[in-house]
């Protein structure tokens, strides 16, 4: 019989303790709460709600001055070196047969063409003192005519090649010409007179320093490209017509508000960004932008100096926002 006391009373603390202890495996869960939508999406709100907030990630953003950096193949059209002939004509070395041909053909032309008005002014003279007929004189002005036509072919080809036949023939020697090609878009970023920063294939180490000399007269109408030309000086003769390089331009787009790209969506043609507006609470809001620089949007209108714009997370709430 005391056995059996002494047995139940025994029972009777091992409930006891076993109830004054806290579970070991227990988890604490946090409650979710819905987002609170208003005004058709505009302003998403999520009231108590701590770790969905600090699921977005934001970034203030601020007026900024926007440096582009436009970069385009390049390649080596032209090298001038020095006449060992005539010291007064350098030598135009193209990569090209064809423009070697059209500039010899300019050249020829060009020569032609003071001889045959030296001749007009000949025959012009001999015919009021009657040594000459009027058909000498007719005779005197088509030739003319004719090599004022032809030069003008071959100028025309030179120039869609991005080359100036004035610039040809006075380029200076021991230089090179680079030529590249700029979308349309870009062109009055570009100064003439400037300078940019050449890279080419054949010497990956070293930075040469071209000047743009000029913008081709044509735009290209299924690339819509048009061609610059860069002058390099070329003392030692390493740079060689034919090779290849990459141009770098650094622009200066202004003083604008910038976004990252990852805080930009677009419904039905229209961009929003969302803009956090208190500790638990984001408005959408519609903006107007310009082009990319690099991996920021720049934005004309909808957002403010200091504004916090959402930068991870965007896709989530432009569901919410948007129903869907």
């Amino acid at each position: 019989m005391a056995f059996i006391k002494h047995l139940i009373f025994l029972s009777f603390i091992y409930i006891c303790v076993g109830c004054g202890e806290k579970p070991t495996n227990m988890v604490t869960q946090t409650k979710s709460t819905k987002p609170i939508v208003r005004e058709n999406g505009k302003f998403v709100s999520f009231p108590n709600d701590t770790v969905t907030i600090n699921f977005f990630k934001t970034q203030r953003i601020a007026s900024q001055n926007i440096e582009a950096e436009i970069t385009a193949p390049a390649r080596v059209v032209a090298s001038v070196v020095s006449s060992e002939e005539s010291k007064s004509q350098n030598l135009i070395l193209f990569d090209n047969p064809d423009l070697t041909a059209n500039y010899t053909s300019l050249l020829r032309h060009s020569i032609n063409i003071t001889q045959y008005k030296l001749n007009l002014e000949r025959v012009n003279d001999l015919a009021k003192n009657g040594a000459a007929t009027g058909k000498d004189v007719i005779e005197a002005q088509t030739q003319l005519a004719n090599e004022n036509a032809a030069i003008i072919e071959h100028e025309a080809k030179l120039k869609l090649a991005g080359f100036n036949p004035e610039a040809l023939q006075n380029a200076k020697a021991n230089s090179v010409w680079v030529i590249c090609d700029i979308p349309e878009n870009q062109l009055e970023k570009i100064k003439i007179g400037g300078n940019c920063n050449v890279f080419f294939t054949s010497y990956p180490d070293q930075t040469f320093i071209g000047k743009i000399e000029s913008l081709g007269d044509v735009v290209d109408n299924v690339t819509r490209m048009v061609k610059l030309r860069l002058a390099i000086t070329n003392p030692n003769g390493k740079l060689k017509a034919g090779m290849y390089a990459t141009a770098n331009f650094g622009v200066s787009e202004g003083n604008f508000i910038a976004i990252p790209k990852s805080a930009l969506v677009t419904v039905q043609s229209k961009n929003y960004v969302f803009v956090k507006i208190s500790e638990n609470e984001f408005e959408r809001r519609e903006v107007s932008t310009g082009q990319q620089v690099n991996d920021n949007i720049i934005v004309f209108t909808g957002l403010n100096q200091n504004d916090v714009v959402v930068t991870e997370g965007v896709m989530q709430l432009k569901g919410i926002s948007f129903g869907y």
